[in-house]
């Protein structure tokens, strides 16, 4: 069996000190340019492969970054690792995925194993941040970014789009196509700032255009398929079909569409359906489904970025972060006028 190629041996081939070749591999003192590329030609024909974790102890630094999600199957969360993941590499940085199924107690037992493995900074995503998770993140002393619907109710650093205007211009864009009845389901429960946001606008995009605004036509549920099918239920059952019905997460929206067939309504002839987030089932389902684009890739891809600024000690231009979006029309809303 081939003999491991060490350190010690690259410096003997070399003929400089062990101490020399930690240097040029580290980058950590000046070395002549001549060593160097002695060094480094050494390097390149033995196929030496440096310790990482000799490395770190040497230069301090893991190149590693925590990255906590809710469900890594989700594909709201496979798009932003995407770009997490892409950042991270073009940064020399490894990404340490934790998977913690949205449970609490599973995320606080994530922050300690990564603290354990020497991470310099976090990107948590999470359906609810609270005091526990900062109070927590901060104790450590690491640098993090947050992806959450609650990280606007905290002073942390966080990326995100305007959930006001968002609802407003997507019912806006059901109103100016001639909709007038228009049911609003918001894929959450819990009545944070985000979701009062999201229904500040949709409520007055409904009052500034002179339409009633109607409370049996607000629903709360989840963010599943099954959310949204049992909401839009709920409507027919309740003898309520809409012109329009705007749901704030795609995979919900599919299920109100499915509700609405199963009821022997057509989507878009009878009733028009949109979506928000525009995830990869938004582009195959049939209809194609209208929805809010939210630049998934592109949160992962900053908030990663926010956090080498600041394990690199650069200064943030901001600390909440929003990014533009738009309405991605398809086949899912039909025009009534």
């Amino acid at each position: 069996m081939k003999r491991t190629v060490t350190i010690k041996d690259v410096a003997k081939q070399a003929g400089v000190s062990i101490s020399t070749v930690s240097r040029v591999i580290n980058n950590s003192k000046p070395v002549t340019d001549e060593v160097k590329q002695r060094v480094l030609e050494v390097i390149r024909r033995t196929g030496y492969i440096p310790n990482p974790l000799a490395r770190s102890l040497v230069t301090k630094k893991s190149q590693l970054i925590g990255v906590i999600v809710p469900e890594v199957s989700d594909s709201f969360v496979n798009e932003m690792l995407d770009g997490i993941e892409e950042v991270a590499k073009m940064y020399d940085y490894e990404i340490l995925l934790a998977n913690t199924y949205s449970d609490k107690e599973q995320e606080m037992k994530s922050l300690n194993l990564l603290r354990a493995k020497q991470i310099e900074g976090i990107v948590m995503i999470s359906n609810k941040i609270d005091n526990d998770h900062i109070e927590y993140i901060n104790s450590l002393s690491i640098p993090a970014t947050y992806i959450s619907k609650t990280a606007r109710e905290y002073d942390i650093n966080s990326v995100d789009i305007s959930n006001k205007n968002v609802t407003y211009d997507m019912t806006k864009y059901l109103i100016d196509k001639g909709h007038k009845e228009i049911a609003f389901i918001m894929t959450s429960k819990d009545k944070t700032i985000l979701e009062r946001e999201r229904l500040s606008g949709y409520e007055k995009a409904i009052i500034e255009n002179n339409l009633k605004l109607d409370e049996k036509l607000i629903r709360y549920a989840g963010i599943e398929y099954e959310d949204g099918y049992e909401s839009m239920m709920e409507l027919l059952d309740e003898n309520i079909v809409p012109q329009a019905v705007f749901v704030t997460g795609d995979e919900a929206a599919i299920g109100a569409i499915n509700a609405l067939n199963d009821r022997g309504y057509s989507v878009p002839d009878d009733v028009s359906v949109a979506g928000f987030s525009d995830v990869k089932i938004a582009r195959i389902y049939r209809p194609k489904l209208t929805t809010v684009h939210q630049p998934l890739y592109d949160i992962g891809a900053v908030a990663i970025r926010m956090v080498i600024k600041l394990i690199n000690n650069e200064s943030l231009d901001e600390k909440k972060v929003e990014l533009p979006y738009r309405i991605i029309e398809r086949e899912s809303v039909k025009s009534r006028n």
